[in-house]
């Protein structure tokens, strides 16, 4: 099978009429609801992981994801820098803390990726270690898979002129500014170097049993929709 790809992916995909847009939306986010019930009474449970390029619309979709949810049944967890008790531990110790109860869903606004994305390419960490990273990743997803528990991998990918305009409404819109820093601008000049650890990332930890599932993001009424009937489908084939 070939390997995913960035330049595979096709930005094109939209859905341009918000009628369209809102049905769609509506009907999926009935499915999630249904399948929660149902993972809650089997106690069952999953973790869904999001990455992506910043401003790629990982939070919008997260927000259409739970948002007709029951909230007592799931917990998202933004993950930024390791907190100072968590730095000298082995970098899935945090994780660990933060997986699902029965019944339960655990999402990741970014997650243990980070050790061969960031990490690697701000070389915050040594290149045998996220080398070796690869194999441990693909270890601890095969245990939550072999333990019953549904794991979904999103990239949300968008094209450098689309990062740039959000940047910029971002900058200009005083209800959009919190989300924009000096970091994202930094990061955005080191587009290469991401993207070859991202496609590596790809290629070495898309496995049979937990796939990448890449999310054309360019366009973001499509973006939310597939991200929630994507959930939707792997969660309801686990259960």
């Amino acid at each position: 099978m070939k390997a995913l790809r960035l330049e595979d992916i096709d930005l094109s995909a939209n859905i341009e009429d918000k009628k369209t847009y809102e049905e769609a939306l509506a009907e999926a986010q009935l499915r999630l609801l249904r399948l929660q019930q149902r993972a809650y009474q089997h106690k069952q449970r999953a973790v869904i992981v999001f990455e992506g390029w910043d401003a790629s619309g990982k939070g919008g979709a997260i927000r259409r994801l739970t948002a007709k949810m029951d909230p007592r049944g799931f917990r998202v967890w933004p993950i930024g820098p390791p907190r100072e008790d968590e730095q000298g531990r082995h970098y899935l110790y945090r994780f660990w803390q933060k997986l699902p109860t029965p019944g339960t869903w655990a999402v990741f606004d970014r997650s243990w990726y980070g050790r061969v994305l960031v990490e690697r390419v701000e070389k915050l960490a040594k290149k045998s270690a996220w080398k070796r990273a690869y194999g441990e990743i693909n270890a601890f997803e095969k245990m939550l898979v072999d333990d019953g528990v549904a794991v979904v991998k999103l990239f949300l990918h968008i094209s450098r002129k689309e990062q740039l305009r959000r940047f910029r409404e971002r900058e200009t819109n005083p209800y959009k500014k919190w989300k924009i820093s000096d970091d994202d601008w930094r990061n955005r000049k080191k587009g290469d170097a991401y993207s070859e650890a991202i496609d590596d990332m790809f290629a070495r930890t898309s496995t049979a049993e937990v796939p990448w599932v890449p999310i054309a993001g360019d366009h973001k009424w499509y973006a939310r929709v597939t991200t929630c009937k994507t959930i939707a489908d792997a969660v309801e084939k686990a259960l």
